[in-house]
């Protein structure tokens, strides 16, 4: 059997810690998805490298997109504007005269 190193899941399971993650707050045995239930508050969870421990609490769905992503709500950077491409045949294009030619 091909058993991997363990020094490799080490890494693998250090890599995770410090992951963020949003569980709704139903009541009962209720559906846990997202995209079900977008107006429930949220408690944010960190992993610790063993179990998910508590980190935060959010009012809603769109909360805790910004808690998780933070980069997503960001402003994009305006930065200079690439000149457009002007009018040519450029030499990635084929040659309108035919195929290429074999050898």
């Amino acid at each position: 059997m091909d058993d991997e190193p363990l020094k490799d899941w080490a890494e693998r399971r250090d890599a995770k810690i410090g992951r963020l993650r949003a569980v709704p707050v139903v009541p009962g045995d209720g559906p846990r998805a997202s995209h079900l239930n977008p107006d429930a508050p949220r408690a944010i969870e960190r992993w610790n490298g063993h179990a998910w421990e508590p980190y935060g609490f959010a009012a809603n769905l769109a909360e805790a997109k910004a808690v998780l992503y933070p980069e997503a709500s960001e402003p994009v950077s305006t930065g200079p504007v690439p000149k457009p491409l002007g009018s040519g045949t450029g030499k990635h294009r084929k040659p309108h005269g035919g195929g290429r030619t074999q050898r």
